[in-house]
Order: structure tokens, then sequence, then C-alpha cells
């Protein structure tokens, strides 16, 4: 059983978290990484253009996901990936064989939209 499931937090913590759908803008193999892994590039609208690191390569290729809109986190600090300043965490559900399943809003939305 995951112990996580026993760690509870309160609302106040769960509403820090800017989680936000964006649409992604570019995907590149990111040749520099440890693990298999995409640049990618996402508009969050009036929150910006952010850049991240994302271990999506078993289920996507980098064509595909052009265009895509994606839930990801905008409020972590930056994080040193390889050789790019990570801006956000793409958000996505981690199968048994750990192929990342992208989180995707049902129907289009404005950039920016918060998840909450």
């Amino acid at each position: 059983m995951d112990n996580s499931l026993n760690q509870h937090i309160n609302w106040a913590d769960f509403t820090k978290v800017e989680m936000r759908i964006g649409t992604i803008l570019t995907a590149e193999i990111f040749k520099e990484a440890k693990n298999p892994a995409y640049k990618i590039t996402i508009d969050f609208g009036t929150y910006g253009k952010r850049k991240t690191s994302a271990q999506i390569t078993k289920l996507y290729q980098p064509e595909d996901l052009i265009g895509k809109q994606v839930v990801a986190v905008i409020n972590f600090p930056p994080k040193q990936i390889a050789t790019m300043m990570s801006e956000c965490l793409l958000l996505g559900g981690v199968g048994d064989d750990n192929a990342v399943t992208i989180i995707q809003p049902e129907q289009p939305v404005e950039n920016g939209t918060r998840i909450g």
C-alpha cells in the first residue's frame, strides 16, 4: 500500500498549488537529459510561456504534442535539469510500466485556467 495516502494535507495547503492549463507550443528530444525526456514550452496565457522537461517519451512523439492542452504546476521554484531551467511541472499519471499519460482537459479552455 502507498504510504502517501496516509499523509493528509489541509485545504489551505492545496490552494497554494497553482495548477493551470496551458497549450504546448514546442516539444523536442532533450538529448542532454539523464533519462529519456522532451524539452517542452507551454503557453499559460496571462501567466506566460514556460519551459519544462518531461519524461513522456514512451507514449508520445514530439510532433504529436504540439497544440495539446495540458495541466501543469506553475509555482514550483525553477529547477535545473541537465542544460535547461525547468519552470513548471507537467502533470500525468504513471502506469505500471512507468509510461506517463499526460493530464488533459476534456474540452478546450482558456490558457491559464486554474485547476482546483
